[in-house]
C-alpha cells in the first residue's frame, strides 16, 4: 500500500487506497472498511462481496481477495486509474451524444448483469469502458438484510423513496441514479445538487414535481414524507436538457420516476429506442 486514493461510500467507515501486489507486481485498489464492534461489516459491504464473489465480467471490477484484518475489512480489487464521475468533471463541456449513450449503456448492462445471479460467465463487447465496483441494490441471496440506511447511495443520485425512508430494496434504486447520470453527461452538473436529505428532496421535487397520494399511493406513509412539503408541478426535462434529443428525453423520464415501481427496469431500457442500432 502506498498512496490514499478517495474516501470511499461508506463515509467515514471507508478509505481506498492504491497498492501493488508483491507477487504479480500488478496495481491493485484496496477498500479499506472500519468494523463496528458489534455489529460488524456494514449490510452494503456484505452485499458488494456478495455479488462479486457470483459475478464475472469484464464490465463488473475483479474482486481479486478479501481480508479480515483487525477491527477492519480490506477488499482487494483490480486498478482502475479513473472513475466516470472523474472523467465527466474533468471534461471541458458536456460529452458528446454518442459518448454519454455508450456509457448509459454500459451503465443499464451493468444493472442487468447485477440483477441476475446466473450472469458468471465474460460476454466480451469491445470497446466498453466502464466498469462497476459498488453494488448497493442488488440481490444477495442467502444474505438477510431486513433494511438498510440511506447512505447506501451517493446524496446527489439518491432516489426520493430512500431519501423518504422506505426500507424496500430493489434494483430501482440504481435506475435512477442511472438517469441522474445521464442527465449530469449532458448538462455537465448534477441534476438535484442537495447537501442535505431534505435540501435533497426539494431539488428533485422541484423539476420532476411533489408526489401526493394520487401520483404515489403510500407516499405519505413513509418515515421522512412531511405533509407540508412546497407543492410543486414537474418541470419539462427537454427544458432542462435542450441537448438531449426527445428519444433520450423520454428514457430519462422513465429512469427518473419518482415512484419506485413506475421506473423502468434495466431489462426494459436497454430496449428502448434511444438504443437502437446500437450493441
Amino acid at each position: 500500500m502506498f498512496s490514499s486514493s478517495h474516501q470511499g461510500s461508506f463515509k467515514k467507515l471507508e478509505k481506498v487506497y492504491k497498492g501493488r501486489n508483491r507477487e504479480t507486481n500488478e496495481l491493485v485498489a484496496l477498500k479499506e472498511i472500519n468494523l463496528d464492534a458489534e455489529e460488524g461489516a456494514p449490510s452494503t459491504a456484505i452485499r458488494e462481496v456478495s455479488l462479486l464473489r457470483r459475478l464475472t465480467h469484464e464490465n463488473i471490477l475483479t474482486l481479486h481477495d478479501v481480508i479480515n484484518v483487525e477491527d477492519k475489512l480490506v477488499l482487494v480489487f483490480e486498478y482502475m486509474d479513473q472513475d466516470l464521475k472523474r472523467y465527466i468533471d474533468t471534461q471541458n463541456s458536456p460529452l458528446d451524444t454518442v459518448t454519454a449513450r455508450s456509457f448509459v449503456y454500459q451503465l443499464l448492462r451493468e444493472r442487468h448483469l447485477t440483477s441476475r445471479p446466473e450472469a458468471r460467465e465474460p460476454t466480451p463487447q469491445p470497446g466498453w469502458a466502464t466498469k462497476t465496483c459498488g453494488f448497493w441494490t442488488g440481490p444477495c441471496v442467502g444474505i438477510p438484510i431486513s433494511t438498510f440506511s440511506n447512505d447506501v447511495v451517493t446524496l446527489w443520485y439518491r432516489p426520493p423513496d430512500v431519501l423518504l425512508g422506505s426500507r424496500t430494496y430493489n434494483t430501482s434504486i440504481d435506475i435512477w441514479s442511472v438517469g441522474c447520470i445521464m442527465a449530469e453527461m449532458y448538462t455537465g452538473s448534477a441534476l438535484f445538487a442537495g447537501t442535505t436529505n431534505a435540501e435533497q428532496l426539494l431539488k428533485i421535487f422541484d423539476i420532476m414535481g411533489t408526489p401526493t397520494e394520487l401520483t404515489w399511493p403510500g407516499v405519505s406513509q413513509l418515515p421522512e414524507y412531511r405533509n407540508d412539503f412546497p407543492s410543486r408541478s414537474p418541470q419539462s426535462l427537454q427544458q432542462i436538457i435542450p441537448s438531449l434529443d426527445p428519444v433520450g428525453v423520454d428514457l430519462l423520464e422513465r429512469m427518473l420516476q419518482l415512484r419506485p415501481e413506475a421506473r423502468i427496469s434495466a431489462t426494459e431500457a436497454l430496449n428502448h429506442p434511444w438504443f437502437q442500432g446500437f450493441d
